[in-house]
């Protein structure tokens, strides 16, 4: 799947962030743009945190299906799982709220797939938190690879049936509104040592997943980072309830660890020592499309509600629009001419 340049192939990863349904929108047009520069059919690798793992798991769930991008556009355009999920999982007595989001997914996305089912298509992580550790935990699978899933410090185990859906459902499980994923020692072996784990939204790690893409195992050339998140806003009236500063203290607390892994990324391509990276973030107003895209695509709520028609139109064309814009400065050898 790599893409030749001058004679060499090149090995690309794709990072999707988390943002819920906006995200989600805004990697699909990343994704259509990269199909129409002839270079998303050559992504070795994605990396995908909540939303973006929606997007990223719809699309390399149908990787071999011409219509794999217009699948994800209308499950966004017409489905609405957070507001349904959290009733149902509220009075139902057999099931948590994160059960039923993880049946929507299935639903509406997986149709039953287990991790083994990614075995064609490009390799994928679906980034979670391990709240027992305060580490990454990744389900991955694809690219001619085991499936496995676990983290660096209590490690991995092969997953092979594991449901996609669930992974997915781990990965987006934003506090407080769904409960954390719980695995004891019969589905993960090593959370024998910690009595279980529970995993919770991989954007409370890292909501950009950048960590498999500087993984040595992975040996990626070049990085390109969509994201879709909610940008810290200046607030010229800012709050001082205890309560919402809690929730002030946990968005800046985001934005610091998004600027130190933008950084991170630079200094380890600097140093020789990984990958050349490309990223852009959804308030960005160099490259977009009109006037006000960036401003309107970042006003958009980060829930899991179905997108109005022109939500998806300023999202879709804003994604692409700064992808191609950063490849086109950056790194237009990507580009066939």
């Amino acid at each position: 799947m790599a893409l030749m340049i001058a004679g060499t192939p090149k090995r690309i990863g794709l990072a999707l962030s988390g943002g819920g349904f906006r995200a989600a929108a805004f990697h699909l047009g990343v994704m259509r743009r990269l199909a129409a520069l002839g270079i998303l059919d050559h992504i070795d690798l994605f990396t995908c945190v909540s939303g973006g793992s929606i997007a990223g798991g719809a699309v390399v769930k149908n990787w071999a299906d011409p219509a794999r991008l217009d699948t994800l556009d209308k499950y966004l355009r017409t489905r609405s799982v957070a507001v349904s999920s959290v009733i149902g999982g509220v009075l139902d007595p057999f099931e948590s709220r994160l059960d039923k989001l993880a049946a929507s997914y299935d639903r509406d996305l997986f149709k039953g797939a287990a991790l083994d089912a990614f075995g064609s298509g490009p390799r994928i992580y679906f980034n979670a938190t391990n709240l027992a550790t305060g580490n990454m935990f990744f389900f991955v699978a694809g690219g001619g690879g085991p499936a496995e899933m676990g983290e660096h410090e209590l490690g991995v185990v092969a997953a092979p049936g594991f449901p996609v859906c669930r992974a997915v459902a781990a990965s987006s499980a934003f506090p407080p509104v769904f409960p954390p994923l719980r695995l004891d020692a019969s589905a993960y072996a090593h959370a024998s040592s910690v009595e279980y784990v529970t995993l919770t939204d991989g954007g409370v790690y890292d909501n950009m997943g950048i960590n498999p893409l500087l993984r040595a195992r992975n040996a990626l050339d070049y990085v390109i980072v969509s994201d879709g998140g909610k940008p810290f806003a200046f607030d010229e009236r800012p709050t001082e309830s205890g309560a919402i500063v809690l929730k002030a203290a946990l968005d800046i607390m985001m934005e610091q660890i998004r600027g130190l892994e933008f950084d991170r990324l630079q200094h380890r391509h600097a140093a020789l020592a990984g990958p050349r990276p490309l990223w852009f973030s959804i308030d960005s107003k160099e490259g977009q499309a009109q006037a006000g895209d960036a401003a309107f695509a970042s006003s958009i709520k980060t829930d899991l509600a179905r997108l109005s028609a022109e939500e998806m139109d300023v999202l879709t064309r804003h994604g692409g629009a700064l992808v191609e814009a950063r490849i086109r400065r950056y790194a237009p050898e990507l580009i066939s001419p």
